[in-house]
């Protein structure tokens, strides 16, 4: 991912891509001519463009003008300038790496997230139990202080399913059989964790359901684990994101999304019905008590 990606923020990915659409296609200048006229280097506009930056309200405006841009829309953007200098609560959290730090942003910003898990439970849906058992194991050898503070904003994602400000986002999981079939924890945690999904899958917004093993080969054996966000008002283009290790990657290309809207789409007629998903957990929870 490129470095232009992890510096960024919705609100500022936002105004870069609305001044460079103003440029290109009212004004029609190359970003070096307009940054000459200004007396700018091309440098700084291009990091505005990519939403590296803050950008400051006199700037947006002398852009605007620049471009020949109308009175309501100069207002508009100007106005997005401020937020552009805005941290997320999840920057308290100085362990989450940089380049998971744009996925919460836009995790926050996203109306509708669609999710295909293979061998883990989603992360908002997630018992603190299961999320510490998860970083415990992870490779790269984690502090307790660090597994803590990632825990801790594990669960403050959790607070989206619920969150009516500015907008109650829906949620379409699915979950491939194994991520109920392995045990992350003891069988008590295990239990909890399914449980949990029971209890999550009554919300309105969401809906979980499980792919079974009969399904057999489907299209997440060719694409893995992945999240698919949209966004009200076009304030993002439909965003894909595959995470590993060390680092994800962040698709938003037309064909991009049009690739995984057919395979989410594949993934869905393969998948239980949320009733069965339930009685699958239920009996699944009932086993790891046992």
């Amino acid at each position: 991912m490129s470095s232009a990606l992890l510096n960024s923020s919705v609100p500022r990915r936002q105004l870069g891509r609305e001044l460079r659409r103003l440029r290109e296609r009212l004004a029609r200048v190359p970003q070096t001519t307009a940054a000459r006229e200004l007396d700018w280097s091309a440098t700084k506009l291009l990091r505005m463009e990519r939403g590296e930056v803050p950008i400051r309200a006199e700037d947006v405006v002398l852009l605007c003008e620049l471009y020949g841009a109308d009175l309501q829309t100069i207002e508009a953007l100007a106005a997005l300038a401020p937020k552009t200098k805005e941290k997320g609560w999840w920057h308290d959290y100085a362990s989450i790496p940089s380049w998971f730090e744009l996925f919460i942003g836009l995790e926050e910003a996203a109306s509708h997230l669609r999710e295909y898990h293979v061998d883990l439970i989603s992360g908002p849906l997630q018992t603190r139990e299961y999320a510490t058992e998860v970083f415990t194991r992870n490779p790269l050898r984690l502090s307790p202080e660090v597994i803590e503070q990632r825990v801790a904003a594990r669960l403050q994602r959790a607070k989206l399913l619920t969150r009516m400000e500015p907008h109650l986002p829906r949620f379409d999981i699915l979950l491939d059989e194994a991520a109920i079939r392995r045990p992350v924890g003891s069988g008590a945690v295990m239990a909890a964790q399914l449980r949990r999904l029971i209890q999550v899958d009554e919300l309105p917004n969401v809906s979980i359901r499980l792919i079974p093993f009969s399904a057999g080969v489907h299209s997440g054996s060719l694409t893995g684990s992945f999240v698919m966000l949209d966004f009200p008002a076009e304030l993002e283009p439909t965003t894909i994101y595959v995470e590993g290790l060390t680092g994800a990657l962040y698709l938003d290309r037309p064909n991009e999304a049009d690739s995984y809207t057919m395979a989410f789409g594949d993934l869905t007629a393969a998948a239980l019905g949320q009733a069965a998903t339930r009685d699958l957990l239920a009996r699944t929870a009932k086993e790891y008590e046992s």
